[in-house]
């Protein structure tokens, strides 16, 4: 699930180092949003089979084996890949169980940036905000197991919500943009936009959050 309502930064990879390169062990990059992809339709569905078998895999064995128990080679194994190839999927072990969250916060950035310029904001923050739920959705039981993990593991609850937070910063962005622009349409000048903006989007990520525990309880 998304943890509390309380936003961490990234963890540094917890097991295991990647090939030398701009990912090695003991660097994470900053998560900036995201990029549209550049791949080809074939090439993204088979990039996000492979993380959801890696996905798969961590999952089974932190439930079965413990998280701090099971290493990087042992998810590439069970997942039939090399460890190489896990590395050039996640960072470190507690990445691997949210293979969907940049895929879907493209998606929800998509929603934001094609709304119709007269929709409310808040109208069009909830259509993307959907995007999150249907992620939840497309795998029930996987959902179902991963928020178990996410309570029991704090190293996972904290790589969950760092990934909460780069949708909030998603959407407060839209928000700060699009309230500022009707106060000038308005002629509203006496309150704080910034105030505003991230307080709506707290709202819209706190309310969803509660529902979606609720779903995944």
């Amino acid at each position: 699930a998304w943890g509390e309502p309380a936003w961490g930064g990234l963890l540094e990879p917890s097991d295991g180092a990647p090939p030398p390169g701009p990912a090695a062990a003991g660097s994470v990059p900053h998560m900036s949003e995201p990029a549209k992809p550049s791949r080809t339709p074939a090439a993204s569905s088979q990039r996000l089979k492979i993380r959801r078998e890696l996905a798969a895999a961590a999952t089974e064995l932190f439930a079965t084996k413990g998280y701090e128990a099971t290493t990087v080679d042992e998810i590439a194994a069970a997942a039939g890949v090399a460890r190489r190839t896990f590395f050039r999927h996640f960072r470190s072990k507690e990445e691997a169980i949210f293979p969907d969250h940049d895929d879907t916060l493209v998606r929800a950035q998509a929603v934001l940036e094609a709304a119709p310029p007269h929709e409310n904001p808040l109208d069009t923050v909830c259509r993307g905000i959907k995007e999150v739920m249907k992620m939840y959705a497309a795998s029930p039981k996987g959902s179902v197991e991963r928020y178990k993990l996410t309570r029991e593991v704090p190293a996972l609850r904290e790589r969950e919500i760092a990934s909460v937070a780069r949708y909030e910063r998603l959407f407060t962005r839209y928000l700060l943009g699009h309230f500022d622009e009707a106060a000038h349409r308005d002629e509203v000048s006496d309150f704080d936009e910034p105030l505003l903006a991230e307080v709506a989007a707290s709202a819209v990520v706190t309310a969803h959050n509660h529902v979606l525990r609720r779903w995944l309880r």
